[in-house]
């Protein structure tokens, strides 16, 4: 591949690249995030999944819609603002993408409540968990339990917000959920005082309009005593007697018990209702001599928002609504009606609910990698050779393991690593931490740009900076996201490098939850590649070339763009060549035409997509050599893997970025190749199984929609538990022969 440079440069000022470049060949990527948030919903709509499998779902896809809104929406609103009309890709301006985002976001969330209404809500109470939706279907019974508890657990936290000449309608924080209600006092309205009157001409001299919030640090579900339920599952079959539970959501019960807030008034209408608000800050990191103090002030600025979305209780008061339009300032394409319990989230806390073990799947404890099973130092079990650890599958500890024995082996001199987003109660955190009170060289480089976990890594800077740790904010202009811990050591034969490079975070949290693979080595040219990155992130050594790591801005984008248009010639000359990639998101405008590039000459490409999927299938001619799957299951898809085979040679790298342009021009990345031929091996059986998904898999279809395969003549397999069965056999087969248990025959 050593001409590859000029090779891609005569491709990209070439004529048959530019004639890639077609807005029908592209497909817009805040439609293909809605698209990847239907298929989650899928999850929640399949009945073979777990019920309360199916309510986390549910949960997921209003997360999703909520950060879609403050993020992507909010974008392009400022655009708006701003008179931007340069089209995207597909050749839309901002102001028609927020046309089409509008229309598909009204029918999403239609589909969520009737998922919810129709079928979640009866499948709960054949599961023996009742749902009570209005506080006026609570039994007497019920109703006198629940007052008393809204006296003593709810009423002492709670403030009444009257809105009038002499107190503003106030701040609503973002995401919060409140209950507007209109008023009439019990007198008959006497004329009002001038204080009392409204400061706006919504109201006649007869009402007055108040809010409470819901406060946020009360429990939002509320359990009713419950009597014994002989309960079924969805297929009707009988299951094991249980105590059956009856819930309300707490806005319910606060809003029963309203006239104890306003003694004095009738309650004309009162429904609940929630706001979104952009979440986006502009920073001007050139003129800002103390970036963590700078975006501590711009979180500040987030609550103040403009207000991009209002959800309110279906058919609510025409008066309420109208209040609150004016009072937030919102349009009306942006308020939601919704048939339903507002903020879905609250799923997710209804998943833990204990009594329903049944209707969940089995907790999964990830398996130990056999390398780490013997009570071996970390450090001598990498010397014996690469370690490649998948997770969830394989337990996160040997990462957490490598940090603790580093800071207090007594041969260790120096402990780097990058920060983007950690658990709240990180181990790593304190074992660096550690390290830095024992005498080690430590350095971390702190994300602080890390969206939504800014405050979060603030407080992890600081604390890090408190035990002597020489903290590091990222380089000018762009974000670190990076994964990448390098270890320096004293041993007999010199200094030893060790080195962990991963696609994933170091959150011990998430790595149950999200599929990564990391890699240990203590390889010479990857350390010296390890440093060379911590260098240019601490100084301005920025290397002129590297030696196994590829790392974006500079080449990333490039080297991908090389490997690509390799295999089209290969294939061009009578040779064999495929490409494989496994990534969150796809969107880079350069990357698909390359790609469509080499599918005009044949190249077979398998691309396993979680999210946006820019590219479009089944063109003829330029894609139809190129296929696109999404495995949405019980973990998220968050690792990285890129394949090539060119003429006989194959390639491996895994990394941190995802085909976007933010990944590839606006970060610091790294992706690192899999020399081992083991774990060549290891990779290959992974990207096969991915592949031969028949349960979880959703197929990319050239109308831009996604289907589930066919099932025909082909055997069901579910990749994620095809390799939570295979951790577990591994480790187990390892136990054996490491003499720790015995053999169990059936």
């Amino acid at each position: 591949m050593k001409n590859d440079f000029f090779m891609t440069a005569e491709i990209l000022s070439g004529k048959e690249f530019s004639e890639l470049d077609k807005k029908e060949y592209f497909v817009n990527r805040e439609f293909s995030w809605l698209e990847f948030n239907r298929r989650v919903l899928g999850e929640a709509r399949d009945r073979e999944v777990p019920l309360f499998e199916r309510l986390k779902f549910l949960g997921i896809t209003a997360s999703n819609i909520d950060e879609f809104f403050m993020v992507r929406v909010a974008s392009l609103k400022d655009m708006v603002h701003a008179e931007y009309r340069k089209k995207d890709i597909a050749g839309l301006t901002p102001k028609k993408q927020l046309e089409l985002i509008s229309d598909l976001t009204h029918q999403f969330v239609s589909t969520q409540y009737s998922t919810l209404n129709r079928s979640l809500i009866p499948s709960l109470k054949k599961a023996g968990l009742s749902w009570v939706l209005r506080h006026e279907d609570l039994t007497k019974e019920e109703g006198e339990y629940l007052d008393r508890y809204f006296r003593e657990n709810v009423y002492p936290v709670l403030t009444p917000m009257a809105v009038d000449a002499s107190r503003p309608f106030p701040l609503i924080r973002n995401k919060s959920l409140h209950l507007a209600a209109l008023l009439r006092r019990k007198d008959g309205g006497e004329k009002k005082t001038q204080m009392e009157k409204s400061y706006k001409s919504y109201l006649d001299d007869a009402l007055d309009f108040a809010l409470v919030q819901v406060p946020g640090v009360l429990n939002r579900i509320i359990e009713l005593p419950g009597e014994a339920f002989e309960n079924t599952d969805e297929a009707g079959r009988k299951a094991a007697p249980s105590k059956g539970k009856r819930i309300l959501l707490l806005e319910e019960l606060i809003e029963r018990n309203l006239k104890t807030l306003f003694p004095s008034y009738d309650i004309v209408a009162s429904h609940p209702f929630r706001i979104m608000r952009n979440a986006e800050f502009e920073l001007d990191e050139e003129d800002a001599a103390d970036l963590l103090a700078e975006i501590q002030k711009q979180l500040k600025k987030r609550q103040w928002g403009e207000v991009i979305r209002l959800e309110i209780e279906e058919n609510a008061n025409a008066r309420l609504l109208r209040i609150l339009q004016e009072e937030l300032e919102v349009a009306r394409d942006d308020i939601f009606s919704i048939n339903g319990p507002l903020d879905l989230t609250v799923l997710m806390k209804m998943y833990g609910l204990e009594g329903f073990d049944a209707y969940r799947m089995k907790k999964h404890v990830p398996a130990v990698h056999p390398r780490f099973l013997q009570p071996a130092s970390v450090f001598d079990t990498i010397r014996e050779g690469d370690v490649l650890l998948s997770h969830p599958y394989e337990s996160f500890d040997p990462v957490i393991d490598f940090i603790r024995e580093a800071a207090s082996d007594e041969q260790v001199l120096a402990i780097k690593q990058t920060l983007y987003r950690v658990s709240g109660n990180s181990p790593i955190i304190a074992a660096l931490a550690k390290a830095a009170e024992n005498g080690k060289q430590v350095s971390v480089l702190v994300e602080l740009k890390a969206r939504f976990d800014e405050e979060n890594n603030i407080n992890w800077a600081i604390k890090l900076e408190k035990a002597g740790c020489h903290v590091i904010y990222g380089l000018l202009g762009l974000k670190t996201h990076s994964k990448i811990t390098l270890v320096v050591r004293r041993e007999e034969d010199g200094i030893r490098r060790y080195v962990h490079l991963g696609t994933g975070n170091y959150n011990d949290s998430t790595a149950k939850l999200y599929t990564d693979l990391g890699m240990f080595t203590c390889r010479r040219d990857y350390g010296e590649d390890a440093s060379a990155v911590f260098n240019m992130l601490s100084g301005y050594a920025i290397p002129l070339s590297w030696k196994k790591l590829v790392v974006a801005p500079r080449g990333m984008k490039e080297r991908f763009m090389q490997f690509i248009f390799a295999a089209a010639r290969a294939v061009s000359v009578g040779k064999p060549a495929r490409i494989i990639a496994k990534m969150n998101s796809l969107s880079d405008k350069d990357i698909i035409k390359a790609l469509y590039f080499a599918g005009k000459r044949g190249v077979e490409i398998d691309l396993i997509v979680r999210g946006i999927c820019c590219l479009k299938t089944g063109i003829p001619g330029i894609s139809e050599s190129i296929r696109v799957r999404s495995i949405v299951g019980n973990f998220l898809e968050h690792s990285r893997i890129f394949y090539f085979e060119i003429d006989g040679s194959r390639y491996y790298y895994l990394g941190s970025a995802d085909w976007m342009p933010r990944n590839l021009e606006k970060r610091v990345e790294v992706v690192f190749p899999v020399d081992d031929p083991i774990l060549q091996e290891e990779l290959d059986h992974h990207l096969d199984i991915l592949l031969s998904d028949t349960l979880k898999a959703y197929l990319y279809k050239p109308d831009g929609s996604y289907e589930r395969p066919s099932l025909r003549g082909k055997e069901k397999i579910s990749a994620q538990e095809y390799f939570v069965r295979e951790a577990q056999s591994r480790m187990k087969k390892a136990e054996v022969e490491h003499g720790k248990k015995q053999p169990v025959f059936e």
